[in-house]
């Protein structure tokens, strides 16, 4: 009786073990997304083309990076369809957005 108990109990540890990882994963992946959207904007603002490019290719790996630049604000979007750990389970969607305002030609 108690190795059933302990069998079930094993079995329960391991899984929210692995949910956890998962949600830390997740969570990391958010913070990365919005690292990158904020590095895009604050580059493309400047006019810095070969930085805000620099800045693109650290984002997470299959991430878009979509930038909308206005006379009066520059916005990046970065969105990503996380993979969970095991093939055939629901992807998350993670987006990330960053707004900043554009420096005026000339200055720097």
């Amino acid at each position: 009786m108690v190795t059933a108990e302990l069998a079930v109990t094993t079995l329960t540890a391991f899984t929210l073990f692995i949910a956890m990882c998962w949600g830390i994963y997740l969570v990391i992946l958010q913070v990365r997304c919005i690292d990158a959207a904020s590095a895009v904007a604050r580059q493309v603002a400047r006019g810095d083309d070969a930085a805000a490019a620099h800045a693109k290719a650290n984002a997470p790996h299959g991430a878009r990076v979509v930038v909308q630049h206005r006379p009066d604000l520059v916005t990046v979007t970065v969105s990503l369809a996380a993979q969970p750990l095991a093939r055939g389970l629901v992807t998350v969607p993670l987006t990330a957005q960053a707004a900043v305002t554009p420096e005026p030609e000339g200055a720097g």
